[in-house]
């Protein structure tokens, strides 16, 4: 009986402790329920503070460097390409300099190395002044003459013939196509259509022009301040700023205009000193 009584008791003893194990166990897992739903789960592993932040300030820390050695290598780069590229233009245009002053001492050459002594413009460099050269017709080459026409020098007769209006500015003559009186500033000389016109002294042509009264016509420098002015012309030879020799080719006698078509064909001749005209045949010879 009284083993009886210890076995039963051992048994009620048994279940009491299973079932506070059970107890416990339930009640752990509602503990850790409860925390899961706060939110206060202990993780596995460290947490560091401001790792975030850290690993941000690490990487903004980097590419600054990074960015600046790339942009150094790039710059060193350009730098490297632009002294390269300054270099060889500095050697091509030394080379180019020295070409021309080797050009300029040797002068031209012809195709057989032999030096042919002309100007850059293809004329014969004969050490003059420019200035004392100037292109005649054609572009020849003419040395400049002297132009020291005077009060006592006499010119050559452009072309021969009768004076049909003399030289009249003291009084007034009769012009025929024109039916009226008037000075005249000039010699109307008569001269057949196609008669050769030359230069009556030594002249530089100032212009050559048109105009309705005389038609063609040039304008001829004879120095201090003497010009003379020869119109009704055609097939004109003389070109301006060319330097003439007395009795050089000018060109030839054209048809009248309508100013003088009574007179006929003829040579106008009108001489000035400064800017007042002079009869013309005070110094015709």
């Amino acid at each position: 009986m009284k083993e009886k009584m210890n076995q039963m008791f051992r048994d009620k003893l048994f279940l009491v402790m299973l079932v506070l194990g059970l107890l416990t166990m339930v009640a752990a897992a509602g503990v850790v329920t409860i925390r899961r739903g706060n939110g206060q789960e202990q993780k596995p592993y460290v947490d560091m503070q401001g790792q975030d932040e850290y690993f941000a300030e690490e990487a903004k820390d980097q590419a600054p460097v990074a960015g600046n050695s790339n942009a150094e290598n790039s710059g060193s780069e350009i730098t490297q390409e632009e002294q390269i590229l300054a270099e060889a233009a500095s050697n091509q245009d030394n080379a180019a300099a020295e070409q021309g002053h080797i050009a300029e001492e040797a002068g031209p050459e012809t195709g057989n190395g032999q030096n042919t002594g002309l100007a850059a413009n293809g004329t014969k460099d004969d050490g003059e002044d420019p200035a004392v050269r100037e292109a005649g017709a054609g572009g020849s080459a003419a040395t400049a003459l002297v132009l020291n026409f005077a009060d006592t020098s006499k010119m050559l007769w452009p072309a021969r013939g009768n004076v049909l209006l003399d030289y009249s500015m003291d009084s007034t003559i009769y012009f025929p196509t024109l039916e009226q009186y008037k000075c005249n500033p000039s010699l109307v000389i008569q001269s057949e259509v196609s008669t050769p016109v030359y230069a009556p002294a030594a002249a530089r042509v100032l212009e050559a022009g048109n105009n309705e009264e005389i038609g063609d016509y040039l304008v001829l420098d004879l120095g201090n301040d003497y010009t003379v002015t020869c119109g009704q012309l055609k097939e004109i030879t003389a070109v301006q700023g060319e330097y003439l020799e007395a009795g050089q080719l000018l060109g030839y006698v054209a048809e009248p205009t309508k100013y003088y078509t009574i007179e006929g064909s003829n040579l106008f001749l009108e001489m000035r000193h400064g800017d007042k005209t002079v009869d013309p045949l005070d110094y015709l010879e």
